[in-house]
């Protein structure tokens, strides 16, 4: 009982923590970027931090603890199979869908593509958590995969998935920071200086500071022994293990 409370409130703190994320992001976008649109001026690129953040790092990060939350101990893994892939494959759409609209953003504006190191490690963290959704999907899913190859597969989906989830925080980091300098040197509607902290600056250091605070509470989570799924059993004396239990 107590192993379960200090989970629970370890999983509200990262369900509060996500939620905040989310909320700041939005309100930077209309507080001083403006809002939203899809016409290839700046407030087309104000979708990329809100897909991104929302979708790389708050459902990917819920997605990934799931499997610790006790109450789904009891249930069918298959099930919890499906949910941890469909939050995850939401999370891809979102993420594809800020790509689209930074590029088309780029392109509208005659911007270069690509160029920046935010650029490196955003495009590579979509281009493997693709493929890590793929390879899960074919692995964990799909009733024909042997169950040699899910044995094999299973601690490298797991530790893939963990280095994703860095990746992306570091991507949405640089990516605040980056803007954050573009807006001082007057590319943005500047107001002031970087350096001297004025408040869209303040707001945009603590989005990422709650970040980082999510990010440590999902591995945390995702690090602690005694919050892992128990492991079914394999009794040779009654049955083998179903692939529904890998």
């Amino acid at each position: 009982m107590m192993r379960s409370a200090h989970f629970y409130i370890t999983y509200l703190l990262c369900v509060s923590l996500g939620i905040l994320s989310v909320i700041f992001v939005l309100y930077w976008s209309f507080r001083w970027r403006g809002g939203f649109a899809w016409d290839g001026s700046t407030h087309q690129f104000n979708w990329h931090p809100v897909f991104m953040v929302t979708g790389l790092v708050v459902l990917y990060g819920n997605a990934v603890v799931l499997y610790r939350i006790p109450l789904t101990w009891g249930q069918n893994k298959q099930s919890c199979k499906l949910l941890h892939g469909g939050l995850l494959f939401l999370a891809m759409l979102l993420a594809i869908l800020g790509l689209c609209a930074v590029f088309d953003f780029h392109n509208s504006n005659h911007i270069p593509n690509l160029y920046s190191l935010h650029s490196w490690l955003g495009i590579s963290t979509v281009t493997l958590f693709t493929a890590q959704w793929m390879l899960g999907l074919s692995a964990f899913v799909l009733p024909c995969s042997p169950m040699a190859f899910r044995r094999l597969l299973k601690p490298v989906h797991i530790c893939m998935g963990s280095m994703v989830f860095v990746l992306s925080i570091t991507s949405c980091l640089t990516g605040i920071n980056e803007k954050l300098i573009f807006i001082s040197e007057g590319k943005t509607n500047a107001t002031q200086r970087y350096s001297a902290l004025p408040p869209e600056s303040v707001f945009g250091n603590t989005l990422g500071v709650l970040i980082v605070a999510f990010g440590l509470v999902v591995l945390n989570i995702l690090s602690t022994q005694k919050w892992q799924r128990p492991e079914p059993r394999c009794d040779e004396t009654t049955r083998l293990l179903s692939p529904e239990d890998i």
